[in-house]
């Protein structure tokens, strides 16, 4: 059931063809503030400045978010011995414990590394047991229901 005056369902959502408002679109008070701002920048920038100067902490952290914006992911040079086996996994764990020790990498650094090791050897583990059950079915063609 549609309720034809604002082109909505009975359950809130849209009906067919109507996709609501176009993406981007702004509310109407958002597009007020944005007038009243409009031309004003270098004086509001001028004033939050000083009063960050001034010891205005709010001033001050908006600033330097605008600086220094927060560290997103970035890359980390790290030398992690190559894995190929279960073993090399084991030897690659060990060798990001030593790295955050000695603080080469930082504790959440070494957390995301080790993550990716631990994904790494489940995913060796995955494959070796699937190849145990195509082995223990008979090589895979299809006679694991003969075997018994």
């Amino acid at each position: 059931m549609t309720d034809r005056k604002n082109g909505r369902n009975t359950d809130g959502t849209f009906a067919p063809g109507n996709p609501g408002k176009p993406r981007g679109t702004r509310h109407k008070s958002t597009q007020a503030a944005l007038a009243l701002l409009d031309g004003e920048p270098e004086a509001l920038t001028r004033q939050a400045v000083t009063m960050a100067l001034e010891g205005d902490g709010t001033a001050l952290r908006l600033c330097l978010e605008r600086i220094a914006p927060p560290r997103r992911d970035a890359p980390v040079q790290f030398d992690l011995p190559r894995m190929e086996t279960a073993r090399d996994a084991a030897k690659a764990a060990g060798a990001v414990v030593e790295a955050v020790a000695l603080g080469d990498l930082t504790p959440t650094e070494g957390a995301h590394i080790m993550g990716l090791v631990e994904t790494f050897r489940r995913t060796l583990e995955t494959s070796e047991l699937e190849a145990r059950v195509v082995a223990l079915e008979g090589g895979g063609n299809g006679n694991a229901a003969n075997a018994t």
